[in-house]
């Protein structure tokens, strides 16, 4: 079974600005309803979405996904939160960082794979300061400058 548009991808733009990325992990998302087709639409927003444990269970939080605009009163819930599917081994990893450091896990990217199913990949991060935050813009910046120069 083929689908027509497999090359969804939404990305989480502030949180390579906002958090150093240590490690990134891939979890399958639990949807209901008319949920896959929002996300088949582009309809997703990821800034301020977060993982979180609860009852040894990962959940992420507010992760806005938009109502199906063909949906009839069964649409799904824009904010609910819903539960990341990953092996045990990783959930007691990640369980373990976030407790013992002041770790955090955000989402970072929501695509669809080639066999149509919806993949969160989110990432173990810790907050930058300021002073880490004007540096790396600075690198961006110089960066920016090194291509245009090559140019020309």
């Amino acid at each position: 079974m083929a689908f027509a548009q497999t090359n969804i991808s939404i990305k989480n733009r502030k949180a390579t600005y906002e958090y150093e990325l240590i490690e990134r992990f891939v979890a399958g998302i639990m949807l209901v309803g008319t949920e896959i087709k929002s996300v088949r639409n582009g309809k997703v927003n990821l800034t301020d979405s977060y993982a979180q444990f609860i009852n040894g269970e990962m959940y992420v939080k507010n992760l806005h996904i938009a109502e199906y605009e063909m949906g009839t009163c069964n649409n799904h819930i824009a904010k609910r939160d819903r539960k990341l599917l990953l092996n045990k081994k990783e959930l007691l990893k990640l369980d373990k960082k976030v407790k013992e450091s002041g770790l955090t896990i955000i989402c970072t990217k929501l695509f669809v794979n080639s066999k149509g199913l919806a993949k969160l990949e989110i990432a173990l991060a810790r907050g930058k300061k300021t002073y880490d935050k004007r540096e790396s813009l600075k690198l961006k910046d110089s960066k920016r400058e090194m291509d245009r120069m090559k140019k020309y």
